[in-house]
C-alpha cells in the first residue's frame, strides 16, 4: 500500500529527472545532434570536455554566471536581512504580515510578466532612465543594450524579485530568536545596530547559511530573465550557462557538446549541495 502511494512520485522522479540525467551524461560522451533522433550517435570519449576549455562562449558564460552568482547573492541576503530586521522591530504583527506579503508578490510573479514590465521601466523613456538623468546623468546607457550595464541590470530584477522570499524567511527565523537575549541586551544600554550586529546576525546564522546555498544554486540555473530580456547580449554579455546549454543544444542542435556542459554544471551545483548536506549534518 505504501509503495502505491509513492509510485506517482516515483514515477516523476525516474522519468522526469533521473532518466534524462543518465542520458545527458551519455549523450555527453557522443556527438550526437537531436534532430538524429534518440540512440543516432558517435561516441567522441571525453572530446566534449576538453573542448570547453577552448570554447570562448563557455568560458565568458562561466564568467558572466560566476560575476551573477556574486553580485546578486551576497547584495540580496544582506538587503533581506536589513528589512526584514526593520519590519521585525518597527511594524506591528498586523502591519508586518501585508509588507512581508507585498514584498513576496514579485516571487510567485510569471517571469515573463515581470521581465517585460523591467524592460519598460529600463526603456530609453522609462522611468528608471528618467530618474537618472533627474539625478544628473545627462546621457545615461541603453540598460539592456549596453555591453558593461547589461547584466548588472538584469541582476537587479533578479535581486528585486527573490527579494521577499529571502524577508520571509528571515522574518520566520526571527520570530523564533530568544526574546530573554534582547531584553538583558536592552537592560545593558545596548542600541538597536549594536543589537542587530551582536545579536540577531550570529543567531540567524544557519538561516543565512541556508539562504546563501539555495541562491548560489539559483543563481547557476538562472535564464528567465536572459532568455526574455536580452537573449544573451549584447554579443555574450548576458551569456549565463544555462542559456548557453539551451542555445547550444536547441539553436545549434549540438546536443552531446549541450550535454557535456549541463554534466560540468551538474556537478558544480553537487560540490554545492554536498557542503550544504555536510553543514546540516554538523548542525543536527
Amino acid at each position: 500500500m505504501a509503495l502505491l502511494f509513492l509510485l506517482p512520485s516515483l514515477m516523476g522522479l525516474i522519468f522526469l529527472s533521473l532518466l534524462p540525467m543518465v542520458i545527458s551524461m551519455v549523450a555527453s560522451l557522443t556527438d550526437w545532434e537531436y534532430t538524429r533522433g534518440l540512440g543516432n550517435w558517435n561516441y567522441v570519449g571525453v572530446k566534449n570536455f576538453l573542448d570547453l576549455f577552448t570554447d570562448a562562449w563557455f568560458i565568458k558564460s562561466l564568467k558572466n554566471t560566476i560575476f551573477y552568482t556574486i553580485g546578486t547573492v551576497p547584495i540580496g541576503i544582506f538587503i533581506a536581512l536589513v528589512i526584514a530586521s526593520l519590519i521585525d522591530n518597527f511594524c506591528s504583527d498586523k502591519i508586518a504580515g501585508y509588507v512581508r506579503i507585498a514584498l513576496y508578490m514579485p516571487n510567485i510573479c510569471n517571469v515573463v510578466a515581470v521581465s517585460v514590465i523591467w524592460m519598460a521601466l529600463y526603456s530609453t523613456q522609462g522611468p528608471i532612465t528618467n530618474m537618472v538623468r533627474a539625478l544628473g546623468w545627462e546621457d545615461p546607457p541603453r540598460w539592456l543594450a549596453n555591453y558593461h550595464w547589461a547584466l548588472p541590470s538584469v541582476m537587479v530584477v533578479a535581486v528585486w524579485a527573490k527579494l521577499g522570499y529571502n524577508v520571509f524567511m528571515y522574518g520566520a527565523a526571527m520570530a523564533a530568536l530568544p526574546r530573554d537575549l534582547y531584553e538583558a541586551a536592552d537592560l545593558d544600554g545596548a542600541s538597536e545596530v549594536q543589537k542587530f550586529r551582536y545579536l540577531t546576525i550570529p543567531l540567524l546564522q544557519p538561516t543565512t547559511f541556508f539562504l546563501t546555498i539555495t541562491a548560489i544554486i539559483s543563481s547557476f540555473q538562472s535564464f528567465g530573465y536572459t532568455n526574455v530580456m536580452t537573449k544573451g547580449g549584447p554579443i555574450d554579455a548576458t551569456y549565463t550557462l544555462v542559456y548557453y546549454i539551451y542555445k547550444t543544444a536547441f539553436s545549434y542542435t549540438k546536443t552531446g557538446y549541450a550535454s557535456a556542459i549541463a554534466v560540468v554544471l551538474f556537478a558544480m551545483l553537487l560540490v554545492v549541495t554536498i557542503i550544504q548536506w555536510i553543514h546540516n549534518n554538523r548542525d543536527e
